[in-house]
């Protein structure tokens, strides 16, 4: 699996770029490739980056849930990398893989619970242009998580519709991270 680069891959140089690169693979193993195109423009990198350390610590909504939403974002949007790299979180957070797999065709998987089903529905309705949430499954989610869930679900997608979109206009492709579980790519069902 290799990228296509639209956006050149960067060389990380310097002593930052070392650090990067040590830490990253430290973290996962290899350095992701979005790294290497982030790295043309350091401040957006760093306030992206930094912005994604403040996420992380983020904990109003359960965890599975979140990374439900997030590789369903990433599906409608047709992110190979996302997926493949949310794969991997998958794994290492110890979730069901053969859950996590079906989640690009959740509608025909009879894994999801019903609230997992609201979760994945809302993304994909936030994530479609132009977004197509309703009142109706927005105030079950209310009802069900709190607001305070609903508003970090709704950031979360939001946050990965940035990724994806970014990772797709430079060109960035899956690039092996979910070789870890053995998980092959799942293609996305239509409604």
């Amino acid at each position: 699996m290799a990228s296509t680069y639209r956006i050149p891959k960067a060389e990380l140089t310097g002593a930052y770029g070392r650090l990067l690169e040590t830490v990253t693979r430290r973290m996962w193993g290899k350095v992701p490739d979005n790294l290497y195109v982030a790295f043309h423009h350091r401040p957006v990198m760093n306030a992206v980056f930094g912005f994604e350390r403040k996420v992380a610590k983020w904990d109003a909504l359960d965890p599975h849930l979140k990374t439900y939403a997030t590789m369903a974002t990433a599906a409608a949007i047709g992110c190979s990398w996302c997926l493949d790299f949310g794969y991997y979180l998958a794994h290492t957070d110890g979730l069901e893989e053969a859950k996590v797999r079906e989640v690009p065709r959740w509608r025909k998987s009879e894994l999801f619970t019903p609230l997992e089903r609201d979760v994945l529905e809302y993304a994909e309705a936030m994530t479609a242009t132009p977004p197509s949430v309703d009142d109706t499954l927005s105030a079950r989610l209310q009802e069900t998580l709190g607001v305070k869930a609903v508003v970090e679900l709704t950031q979360m997608v939001a946050l990965e519709n940035m990724r994806a979109r970014f990772n797709l206009a430079a060109g960035v492709e899956a690039q092996g991270f979910s070789d870890v579980c053995e998980l092959p790519l799942a293609v996305r069902s239509h409604s």
